[in-house]
């Protein structure tokens, strides 16, 4: 069974990979993987927390304030806790000298941590579902961009489609346990919930 698993991811890295390739995947594709590496996209982060917290409100001055721990549970349990556990190498990785994958088309840097789950794919997903919670009319906004940027991943070399697969589903599970933690101190100071509660019906009313 773990062969056969194995021949499919491997089939649809290929897939992914090679024949899905062309010139402005070959430029979009790099360039997304890249982005949160970047100034321009750290910047960029940056502003969007910032206008959170200065004008966007008591509901959006909360989602700033746990979109913080979101990030350090979905980035260390991926990168420091699951990814030292599987300790599965990439598929652009070399095994004493020999390639893991043939015939590889790496765009990036090809990066010396493991390759499950993708770390990418974890605080995407994580990030899309929890603002896709308090924002619900922008969730197909939210998981579009996560899922383009997981798929990047693939496409440029460095990871397989079951660290994507994996990535996404305990990026969900991230979301959900700050959204929980959220609720359960929304219960008990009812401050928290004012003004949120109502925006969230709004927003879940609005067609």
């Amino acid at each position: 069974m773990a062969e056969v698993f194995i021949s499919i991811d491997r089939f649809l890295f290929h897939l992914i990979n090679w024949s899905l390739s062309n010139i402005v995947l070959d430029v979009v594709m790099p360039f997304l993987t890249d982005l949160n590496k970047t100034l321009f996209g750290r910047i960029l982060a940056a502003l969007i927390w910032i206008l959170l917290v200065w004008k966007g409100g008591k509901k959006a001055r909360i989602v700033a304030f746990f979109l913080i721990p979101l990030i350090v549970l979905s980035d260390q349990s991926s990168s420091s806790l699951i990814k030292k556990i599987i300790v599965r190498p990439r598929p652009c990785h070399t095994v004493d000298g020999i390639p893991i994958v043939q015939n590889i088309r790496l765009l990036v840097d090809c990066g010396s941590g493991f390759s499950f789950p993708s770390s990418h794919a974890v605080n995407n997903f994580a990030a899309a579902s929890y603002f896709s919670y308090f924002y619900r009319r922008w969730t197909w906004a939210f998981l579009v961009f996560a899922g383009i940027v997981a798929f990047s991943r693939v496409y440029v070399g460095v990871h397989y489609p079951s660290d994507i697969v994996g990535g996404a589903v305990i990026g969900l599970a991230c979301a959900a346990i700050i959204i929980g933690i959220w609720k359960m101190l929304a219960q008990k100071f009812s401050i928290l919930q004012v003004g949120v509660s109502r925006d969230m019906e709004k927003n879940a009313k609005t067609p």
